[in-house]
């Protein structure tokens, strides 16, 4: 029997979602989508029916703050596969509308409290992982982080795992964006969710335990396929805190590309006080979060995508020895920023983050990827969602001892 989709969120990524499940409606069953404002999720069905896709495909008003509200929606529509794409907050009353319902829980990234930045590592730990048993006596499926990073980066890492390698020794994830989308500044998603990643403790897994240093502390250059010599710094993020707990042995890092002017204007901010998530009170006695008048002031990310232009390249530079003899690997992708808004109206860096949940709820429709627990993405056979990306426009690219070709 088909199987039903709920989206949750009408952000960028959503838009990317939404186009890219009416691309392939023949897999699934009734398409839905939800938002707290309806009217959003209304425009991405339009604009879905406005590249000809004439599918089944509903709008609905949700807070998805409200874990019964959340299983009293699944239920009225009969959603078996929800892909939560929402605010980072949201995470842990969505899984619970799913446990409840029996529905399987995709998202994109880590949960994450309003009022607390940077928890103690692993994060999954804090939130997510506490309710593996609850997954399991639900006999639900539940993939954690399987957007781009984390999400295919995690997979790059059990590609590497499965047919390069027999011990792992650095998996270095390194995330360039080369774009430009012609504004003084903005943020390529949410800039609540996009500052928190940065003010916070950078966290790595170096020799067997947690290393912390501070943002933009430790650069280098990279040479990448594409884009070329470019300056990432080691960041904290999410996929460290999961490949941590499957690859004990190895260090694991994660590197950004920043340019000058984001590191200006981020210094900037921070050190006045406003990419606080702690509440203040102004001389007129209204309370206010700073962190959220910025994200007021700054561009609505899915605004930027009709100017962007350039092109992104992540990947994972993973070395390992196979047979006692050393090697090493670099697995990645190259996404374009135009050729993205060309075929679904968003930017690419929504659009690296949207397709690879529509691919594993493809997986998860066809019975692949039901694992009836939760996982994160490494804990999961990595070929064939890479090579289901590569089919839905994310193709997967290695460097090896043979040279640069896809997988």
């Amino acid at each position: 029997m088909a199987k039903n989709v709920l989206i949750i969120g009408a952000g960028g990524v959503a838009q990317v979602v939404a186009h890219k499940v009416a691309q392939n409606a023949g897999e699934f069953g009734t398409l839905h989508i939800a938002s707290r404002t309806v009217s959003k999720a209304e425009r991405i069905i339009a604009s879905v029916r406005d590249k000809g896709h004439e599918v089944e495909f509903s709008a609905h008003a949700l807070d998805a703050m409200d874990s019964k509200a959340v299983a009293d929606l699944i239920r009225r529509i009969g959603a078996d596969i929800v892909i939560n794409v929402g605010s980072a907050f949201i995470n842990m009353t969505v899984l619970q509308g799913c446990i409840d319902t029996g529905a399987a829980y995709l998202d994109t990234a880590i949960h994450e409290e309003p009022d607390k930045v940077c928890e103690t590592p692993p994060w999954y730990a804090n939130h997510e992982w506490k309710r593996r048993e609850d997954v399991e006596k639900a006999g639900m499926t539940a993939i954690l982080g399987v957007g781009f990073d984390p999400g295919v980066v995690n997979a790059y890492a059990r590609l590497a795992e499965d047919e390069y390698f027999d011990r792992i020794e650095s998996i270095d994830i390194v995330d360039i964006n080369a774009g430009s989308h012609g504004r003084w500044f903005a943020t390529n998603f949410d800039p609540e969710i996009n500052f928190r990643e940065f003010t916070g403790t950078v966290y790595s897994w170096q020799g067997g335990e947690w290393r912390s240093n501070k943002m933009f502390e430790v650069g280098r250059e990279w040479d990448l396929p594409v884009v070329g010599k470019r300056t990432a710094y080691l960041s904290g993020h999410d996929e460290v805190h999961s490949l941590s707990a499957r690859y004990k042995d190895a260090d694991v890092r994660f590197w950004m590309g920043f340019g000058e002017h984001y590191i200006n204007v981020f210094t900037v901010l921070q050190n006045l006080g406003l990419l606080s998530e702690q509440p203040v009170k102004t001389a007129e006695g209204l309370e206010v979060v700073p962190l959220k008048v910025v994200k007021a002031v700054l561009p609505d990310p899915a605004s930027l995508a009709p100017d962007y232009e350039g092109k992104t390249c992540i990947g994972d530079l993973v070395k390992g020895t196979l047979d006692g003899k050393p090697g090493e690997v670099f697995i990645y992708n190259v996404a374009d920023h135009k050729d993205a808004y060309n075929e679904v109206g968003s930017q690419g860096i929504s659009y690296t983050a949207g397709v690879p949940p529509v691919a594993a709820a493809i997986l998860v429709a066809r019975g692949e990827w039901d694992v009836k627990r939760m996982v994160n993405v490494e804990d999961l056979p990595a070929r064939p969602f890479l090579e289901l990306l590569g089919k839905l426009g994310l193709p997967t690219r290695v460097i090896d001892a043979t040279g640069d070709h896809p997988i």
